[in-house]
């Protein structure tokens, strides 16, 4: 980051950094306080960077929150608006904050407060509790399955921090999400199978399901498992082929090694669905999908 205080110390001029923000070479976060490489930064690391400016110049001190929060911790977002920067303050402060800032009232206690970055935040627990408060069930969900996927949170600890808030807005939102989230998803796109399938009323799946052959030996590690439908499923995604490369091989051999592996759970028994992130929007191709397998002999 640049302030511009700092700029003009060093004998920059206000002219000199509007030219660099026309050019492209710096990006302004707010006033006062400029980005410089913007357009190499996802919109999470982009978010950081704004959440660290926005601290710096808040004339009453508040700890980040919220969605700022879980991507100061770097918990997985997906369809998140990251437009304002979401901030507590202690009653008796009052007001919704600006344009930039979302303020948000509420008591904190000294053990959730941590600090990331050197920034006070909300710790990993009352941080997934938030966002389960106030996100929709399917993005909750996605950051609730990561923060217990850590290990270093649990379902109770997640639960008891939610009761201790009280009678709050969002806490019968939050407890449908702390009671599905599970920390074995493994991706974004496997939390957002899981809600999908709720969705669809079909049954709920055992993750992360290992099958053997006979001899004890190991078949494969699948996403998700059906055993009384004798059925597995993977969802595949970029990301997860990338996981699947070893040093020096090709993703045409990954992808061969995958069908290899596909075929050993057919010849010991099992049906096979997968999907991939654009299925998700639709919504009826994995349900088919998953209907067919569970009705095939």
């Amino acid at each position: 980051m640049l302030r511009r205080s700092d700029a003009l110390a060093d004998g920059m001029s206000d002219d000199e950094l509007s030219r660099m923000v026309r050019r492209g070479e710096l990006a302004r976060l707010q006033r006062g306080t400029y980005l410089q490489d913007a357009a190499t930064l996802s919109g999470t690391a982009r978010h950081s960077a704004i959440v660290a400016a926005t601290v710096a110049g808040l004339r009453v001190s508040a700890v980040v929150s919220h969605v700022s929060a879980a991507v100061l911790h770097g918990l997985p977002l997906w369809n998140v608006r990251l437009d304002r920067v979401h901030v507590i303050r202690q009653p008796p402060a009052n007001g919704s904050g600006t344009r930039r800032v979302h303020l948000h009232v509420a008591r904190l206690s000294d053990e959730e407060v941590t600090v990331v970055a050197g920034v006070a935040v909300t710790d990993l627990t009352r941080t997934t509790v938030d966002v389960a408060r106030s996100l929709p069930f399917e993005q909750a969900v996605v950051i609730a399955d990561a923060a217990l996927a850590t290990e270093k949170r649990t379902r109770e600890q997640l639960r008891a921090c939610l009761s201790g808030m009280g009678a709050i807005p969002g806490a019968r939102r939050a407890a449908h999400v702390v009671s599905f989230a599970d920390g074995r998803s493994e991706s974004v796109g496997e939390s957002r199978s899981r809600v999908l399938m709720r969705r669809l009323g079909l049954p709920a799946p055992d993750l992360q399901v290992r099958l053997r052959r006979p001899d004890g030996t190991e078949i494969a590690r699948c996403d998700f498992g059906w055993r009384d439908h004798r059925t597995v499923a993977e969802f595949d995604g970029r990301v997860k082929y990338g996981r699947l490369l070893r040093p020096g091989q090709a993703p045409g051999d990954a992808v061969f090694e995958e069908k290899i592996r596909e075929d050993a759970l057919r010849d010991g028994g099992w049906k096979v669905a997968r999907w991939t992130w654009g299925d998700l929007d639709g919504q009826r191709v994995v349900g088919d999908r998953l209907r067919r397998a569970f009705a095939r002999p």
